[in-house]
């Protein structure tokens, strides 16, 4: 019965400590005290039958109490459950609905008005996308009254480096919206946390995090980030120098679970906002679907057409035609090829993770794919994900240095986007980056920038994403 406590955390065990040994020993569940017949659990445990009975009554009326479907004697007085958020009516739940805003109204119309309490969402991206600028916003802004925030301090929970006091300093006096309203937010309410490893992170969120939302009635929990120490226990090598095990992999996902349980748990009971940053690795194809520069797009071949050296570049991805033909007899087609998928099994998660990770939905893809990291298990978790992405922009060198001539393509700056990807409260962001929009980070914090009509002809807009119908001006 090891899972009692977890599945009814405030279960009185104690009455029934004679009971728990012989069930454990016999592998019963608690799972098991709720579906099966009391009189074969008895049985099997070797138990007195009232008592089995009394237990799986007992854990049936607190799993209802939990759950809000129930009332439950407590002295003189009822308590019922028309709290709960099984009871609540849709009126009830739209009155309380609340939500933390990124301080522009770009972002915050994309998102459906901001950041919902409740829920758990997730900000993901490469390095240098702007994840902390993001959040770093949430921290100053949940402090600031309705619309715009909870009037409430904030907890920022570091797993890697420590919270940017500099930064957040910055943004309290040059944000116009932060340094205007009163009464003003303040570093004073922000309270940080580090977490090295899995087992103080794990008590830091059990016992630590509910204690401080009760004492400081914080309203903002921010995670950054939550793949750190899961990279760091379970991707390690193996003693035999080896990749990660599959033990390892299924503990990890049996941690993921707990976690994603745990952080729902704060999220409702408080009404509180948890956000996670996340971070992305590069997504490599499956055995039967690389190319010649390994990545993993869709790709493209002509059914009827194959040359010896298509099949050597592309590999097995390239099937030679049943017939022979002759280049005069069948030409270079001037329009796009059919795509086809890019494994042997469409409902494959190589092919289905184009549409939840945020990267790749783009049919024409074919490089810099990125996938949110721990997987769909950890997907399946959270209620919310937010991509952002970056693409860099080049331009020619206006003077000759060590590594290039004058004239030649170096960066000269990145472009920023906010995707959407899922979310129970927002429209997702359609393919590519048709509805994203786009930001740039500033002294003065983060800022959508405003679409114009782009003059010239054409189809790109030299950033290589082939949405050349628009460019981009600073708000």
């Amino acid at each position: 019965m090891t899972d009692l406590t977890t599945v009814l955390p405030g279960f009185p065990t104690q009455q029934y400590v004679r009971l728990l040994p012989s069930l454990e020993k016999h592998c019963v569940t608690t799972a098991d005290l709720l579906t099966q017949d009391w009189i074969e659990i008895a049985k099997r445990a070797q138990l007195p039958l009232l008592d089995v009975k009394r237990l799986c009554n007992a854990v049936l009326d607190a799993l209802q109490l939990d759950l809000g479907i129930g009332a439950v004697e407590d002295g003189d007085r009822t308590q019922e459950s028309h709290n709960s958020r099984l009871r609540k009516s849709g009126r009830d739940l739209v009155d309380s609905w609340n939500t933390i805003s990124t301080l522009d109204d770009d972002l915050d119309r994309a998102l459906g008005g901001g950041i919902p309490a409740g829920y758990i969402t997730e900000v993901t991206g490469e390095s240098g996308a702007g994840k902390t600028q993001f959040l770093l916003t949430l921290l100053l802004s949940a402090q600031l009254p309705q619309p715009l925030g909870l009037s409430s301090p904030t907890l920022y929970i570091s797993t890697e480096s420590a919270l940017p006091i500099t930064r957040l300093s910055q943004l309290l006096r040059t944000h116009p919206t932060l340094a205007s309203l009163e009464p003003k937010p303040s570093l004073d309410a922000v309270i940080s946390i580090a977490t090295p490893d899995l087992e103080s992170q794990d008590h830091i969120l059990r016992y630590q995090v509910p204690v401080a939302i009760r004492r400081h009635g914080i309203r903002l929990i921010i995670l950054d980030s939550v793949a750190a120490n899961y990279r760091a226990e379970f991707e390690r090598p193996s003693a035999g120098g080896g990749h990660t095990n599959g033990a390892n992999m299924a503990q990890r996902s049996a941690d993921l679970v707990k976690l994603g349980q745990l952080l729902r748990d704060i999220a409702r009971e408080h009404n509180i906002v948890v956000v996670v940053a996340n971070q992305v690795a590069d997504r490599f194809s499956s055995a039967g679907s690389s190319t010649a520069d390994g990545s993993s797009p869709v790709l493209y071949r002509n059914p009827t057409q194959s040359s010896p050296l298509a099949r050597r570049s592309a590999g097995t991805t390239v099937l030679p035609s049943s017939a022979p033909t002759s280049s005069a007899s069948h030409p270079p087609p001037s329009t796009p090829h059919t795509p086809f998928a890019p494994t042997p099994d469409p409902m494959s998660l190589d092919h289905q993770q184009r549409w939840f990770t945020g990267w790749g939905d783009d049919l024409h893809a074919s490089r810099n794919l990125k996938t949110p990291s721990l997987g769909l298990i950890w997907t399946t978790q959270i209620a919310c994900r937010i991509a952002l992405i970056k693409k860099p922009v080049y331009g020619p060198g206006l003077a000759a240095d060590e590594e290039n001539e004058a004239g030649e393509l170096v960066l000269r700056r990145w472009r920023r986007w906010m995707k959407v990807v899922f979310a129970p409260h927002a429209k997702a962001s359609g393919p590519r980056l048709r509805d994203a929009v786009e930001f740039e980070i500033r002294g003065d914090g983060v800022r959508a920038v405003e679409k114009v009509e782009k003059v010239g002809e054409g189809g790109d807009d030299g950033d290589g994403d082939g949405d050349g119908d628009v460019d981009s001006l600073p708000v």
